[in-house]
């Protein structure tokens, strides 16, 4: 079974997937991410090419990442629950807490699900933000964008982190861990090439990235 024909039966799990706006930079820059995705090449792939502006590619690049965790997790509500993961954690040594900085200030512990909810809720509101993630040809990125993206990256790290601990075996069953795998090589192989995550934050799944990044 697909993780996308699962998804399609409990749709209901599903944000609805973030598009560059058509006839934008962003959607030529998404097309050259199916490109050069299809060619195998990872590495490749997430090179900044010739004469791009690099806010632009990590923006579109941005939204992709953000829509494939959206699906990825979306397929495990009905294993991802509140009592199977009361706790939004990657391993023993690893446990998360949210806040936002503005409706929640001081960081609290919630079950892995309501923390995904959160953060795609979050992510989805930076990227509707047009003074975050301009979507007209031409207008400035703020001085901030870069860091806002490294935030954005280190808590998507953390989903894959928590899906990689608590549901491989899941995923396995679903025979859909080569899918898993490819996403989160890309995700690894675009953080490194633009420094968008510390290497400490990468602990709780260290000894796969370091096989990803030696490859």
């Amino acid at each position: 079974m697909s993780l996308f024909s699962l998804g399609n039966r409990n749709q209901k799990t599903f944000r609805p997937k973030k598009n560059a706006p058509s006839g934008s930079k962003g959607a030529q820059l998404q097309r050259r991410i199916d490109a050069t995705l299809g060619s195998g090449n990872l590495k490749d792939a997430v090179k900044l090419p010739q004469g791009e502006d690099i806010n632009e590619w990590l923006a579109v690049n941005t939204v992709d990442f953000f829509n494939q965790v959206n699906i990825l997790h979306g397929t495990l509500t009905e294993f991802c629950t509140s009592a199977n993961c009361p706790m939004m954690t990657a391993g023993p040594n690893y446990k998360y807490r949210w806040a936002d900085g503005v409706t929640i200030k001081r960081p609290i512990e919630v079950s892995a699900p309501k923390y995904v909810e959160y953060l795609m809720d979050w992510i989805g509101t930076q990227l509707d933000d047009e003074s975050i993630f301009p979507q007209k040809l031409g207008t400035p990125f703020p001085a901030n964008f870069q860091d806002v993206v490294k935030v954005i990256f280190r808590r998507l790290f953390r989903v894959y982190a928590h899906i990689y601990h608590s549901h491989f075996q899941k995923i396995v069953s679903l025979k859909e861990e080569a899918h898993l795998n490819t996403c989160f090589k890309h995700f690894v192989l675009f953080s490194w090439e633009f420094r968008l995550i510390d290497k400490a934050e990468l602990a709780p799944l260290n000894e796969l990235v370091e096989s990803i990044l030696q490859q």
